[in-house]
């Protein structure tokens, strides 16, 4: 089969000028198309093996007994260290090439124990969960009257109100992009007024009593108070009552804390390109998780489909001409620290990467790509996307999403990140609903194929994207 695939597709290989980017010929668009067309049985046969063949849930099944096995992956964490112990071998086992560990320097911070009580109107347990790189409160923890703001502009009107108090942020769910500034600025703001510490209501589209956690940050000129997400039910329950003129009493503890940076790992993998083996096709999810759930769809889904997409190439016999190298990233939720300190490394042959491929927005319906590059390379990337007719996934985006590849794509290099049914993704993210029941089989089976197949193809054209 392998070898009836491939001699298929040299026959039907549109066979022209062999041509690298710095030559002055340059193939006319119309070229570009066919050579294209003549990956479809390629295409078809990735398709055959991951959705139907005997890869069929295989990405799925590998990302279960990891994210059982293991569990949630907090930067600096033991948990960490086991998964990229765990991911090392499991790709050695597969039989791929180069496998190996890049160290990077790593943030360290343990939530340690935390609580909030409501004791006044009524003694009532508030569900928190601290926020990354938030200091802790005194031992005997903070006992102050709360201030309820729908926006950091109520806060800044309302500024005199809130000194020695807890700022409570209900502000409303717009999206994640949007409504992200409350958790990663909030404790700052708060503090700025005088606020002794800041509770806000979690980013989350959906809510059932649970809170999602994430990173924040402080400023050096603004002092640092405690600082945690509450539940959506929470937050609007507080705004009620503060809209009824009730007085709100909360006590809260936490004994958060941050160490010294922690050695860890970037994890590396290779199918070693047959022709231009120093040009690289990057596809890339990251490794580590927040400490709650089980990081099974962020990012474990991105992570472990990104790996099929090299499991299943190898699976067929295919050698593309570039290397197709698959990157699993570390500390992508304290801002993409793993890498960052990637692209320090291999910037100097920034030149030699043809296009970088991250999957961090959950692997359910896929519908196409988000991509970012220039006209002709968005042509071409429409054209390879046709490939994907049989399983309906043709769509080209606006704009490539990506933390841990946004160095790259602001240096011009063309990046991808998989476009799919976000509508209950942030129900579930940074949460302890974070588990693989949240998982689909079936979804992954067809985000796996449509990885793969844009990444061959891109990784086995004659010329590189243009940029």
């Amino acid at each position: 089969m392998k070898t009836e695939i491939k001699k298929h597709f040299y026959s039907l290989m549109y066979a022209g000028k062999s041509l690298r980017r710095d030559d002055s010929y340059l193939k006319t668009f119309e070229d570009i198309k066919n050579e294209i067309a003549g990956y479809t049985d390629i295409a078809k046969a990735i398709i055959d093996l991951a959705v139907h063949g005997k890869a069929q849930n295989r990405s799925y099944e590998r990302l279960a007994v990891f994210a059982d096995t293991i569990g949630p992956r907090l930067s600096g964490s033991k948990n960490l260290d086991a998964a990229i112990k765990y991911m090392f071998r499991a790709l050695q086992e597969d039989g791929l090439e180069n496998v190996h560990l890049e160290p990077v320097k790593v943030p360290h911070w343990e939530r340690g124990e935390e609580f909030a009580m409501m004791l006044e109107p009524r003694n009532h347990s508030i569900a928190i969960l601290g926020l990354g790189s938030s200091v802790a409160t005194p031992p005997e923890g903070i006992t102050a009257e709360v201030i309820v703001v729908a926006s950091f502009d109520e806060l800044h009107k309302r500024a005199q109100e809130a000194k020695g108090k807890i700022v409570v942020y209900n502000e409303p769910f717009t999206s994640y992009g949007e409504t992200v500034q409350y958790r990663s600025q909030g404790a700052v703001e708060a503090a700025k007024v005088g606020a002794v510490a800041s509770l806000i209501r979690s980013i989350a589209s959906f809510s059932i009593h649970s809170p999602h956690t994430g990173w924040q940050n402080y400023q050096p000129d603004v002092p640092w108070i405690p600082t945690a997400c509450i539940s959506v039910e929470d937050a609007e329950m507080m705004s009620r009552m503060s809209f009824r003129g009730t007085k709100i009493v909360v006590h809260l503890k936490m004994g958060a804390k941050t160490y010294p940076d922690s050695p860890s790992f970037n994890t590396v993998a290779e199918i070693v390109g047959s022709k231009y083996p120093e040009q690289i096709v990057l596809v890339s999810g990251h490794l580590d998780s927040w400490d709650v759930g089980q990081g099974a769809m962020d990012d474990g889904g991105g992570a472990f489909i990104s790996w099929e997409a090299l499991s299943l190439i190898k699976d067929l016999g295919l050698r593309p001409k570039r290397t197709l190298r698959l990157v699993l990233w570390t500390a992508e939720e304290q801002g993409g620290i793993g890498a960052e300190q990637y692209y320090q490394l291999h910037k100097e042959n920034i030149n030699n990467f043809d296009i970088v491929m991250e999957s961090d927005e959950g692997t359910f319906k896929p519908s196409g790509l988000g991509f970012t590059g220039n006209a002709k390379a968005r042509d071409i990337m429409k054209e390879i996307m046709t490939l994907l007719q049989p399983i309906n996934v043709t769509d080209v985006y606006d704009d490539a999403d990506g933390t841990d590849i946004n160095y790259w794509m602001r240096d011009g290099v063309p990046g991808a990140s998989l476009h799919d049914d976000l509508s209950k993704y942030f129900w579930f993210h940074h949460s302890q609903g974070d588990t693989m029941t949240v998982q689909d089989p079936n979804q992954m089976n067809l985000c796996a194929a449509v990885w793969t197949v844009v990444s061959y193809v891109i990784a086995d054209m004659e010329e590189m994207l243009p940029r």
